[in-house]
């Protein structure tokens, strides 16, 4: 089975081109995104043809469980559909099908060559059903900050303020003063995201706001644990912190893995930007 591995900001995937959806590629992605004994990466991309779409995609995440929607993903499926002539080299949009819903891509070219990806990625809902998160009775501390849930947590002794929003998949963003290299990710990120009021766990971003034009993020991410950048997640942070009023419309995500550039007017979709490149090419023993 041929694939392609790519990165969006340190972000990597297994991109295959398939037809077959009878496949169990929940077990596929278990053991080709092993680090040691597989190929490695954050999550494997299904390119599908689509009825609705351009094209269509799906993503499972490194435990197996599919993911609704994937920011640096879907800017990797761009990348590899573009460098294969997979699209007119002429087109500056392309439309692909996700479990979220059907998202619009720009490319954006210089002198022919692909630079950077925008990508469409909905509008953010805050609806304890859109994310979803159960509230629990007799809870007197939520905060709604123009309809965003602001729920308190106490996880591993730490009190949370989780800011609640969709991105088409449930993002918790708690946002700290300190640099988010201080927080203790790696032991508090699995403990927010399999807490019991999420019902299909969550993704946890930590931010620090730096500017009205900047934010730092680290993220633990739902079935994959932290990763070097999360699209979906810079989004949700780049939403709470213009809810709060702490930023502009237009901010600078700056991610371990490099940055993103988000946009949102608070009414409609938000817009993510940022590079995704080819890594290699392979095959898979099937």
């Amino acid at each position: 089975m041929r694939f392609t591995k790519l990165q969006g900001t340190g972000n990597d995937f297994i991109l295959v081109e398939t037809s077959d959806e009878q496949r169990n590629w929940s077990t596929a992605a278990l053991a080709m995104c092993d680090r040691h004994f597989g190929i490695g990466g954050d999550g494997l991309l299904l390119l599908l043809p689509s009825q609705k779409a351009d094209f269509r995609m799906r993503m499972f995440d490194p435990d197996g469980s599919e993911a609704e929607a994937c920011g640096n993903g879907i800017r990797c499926l761009a990348r590899y559909l573009f460098d294969n002539g997979l699209i007119s080299p002429e087109s500056d949009q392309l439309s692909v099908e996700t479990i979220a819903g059907v998202r619009q891509l720009e490319l954006n070219k210089t002198d022919g060559k692909l630079i950077t990806i925008q990508a469409s990625m909905g509008k953010p809902a805050f609806d304890a059903d859109d994310i979803p998160v159960k509230i629990e009775s007799g809870r007197e501390k939520i905060v709604y900050i123009k309809s965003m849930i602001g729920y308190p947590v106490i996880v591993d002794g730490m009190e949370l303020l989780l800011n609640l929003v969709s991105m088409g998949n449930p993002h918790a963003v708690y946002f700290q003063r300190q640099p988010v290299t201080d927080f203790p990710l790696s032991r508090i990120g699995p403990l927010v995201e399999n807490l019991s009021i999420f019902p299909r766990r969550t993704n946890f971003e930590v931010a620090r706001i730096m500017s009205r034009q900047e934010i730092e993020v680290r993220t633990w991410e739902r079935g994959a644990g932290e990763t070097l950048a999360c699209g979906s997640g810079a989004c949700a942070v780049a939403v709470a912190a213009q809810l709060y009023g702490h930023t502009e419309k237009k901010v600078n995500i700056k991610l371990p893995g490099g940055a993103l550039q988000v946009e949102w007017d608070g009414v409609g979709e938000v817009l993510m930007s940022g590079p995704a490149e080819t890594v290699f090419t392979g095959e898979w023993p099937d």
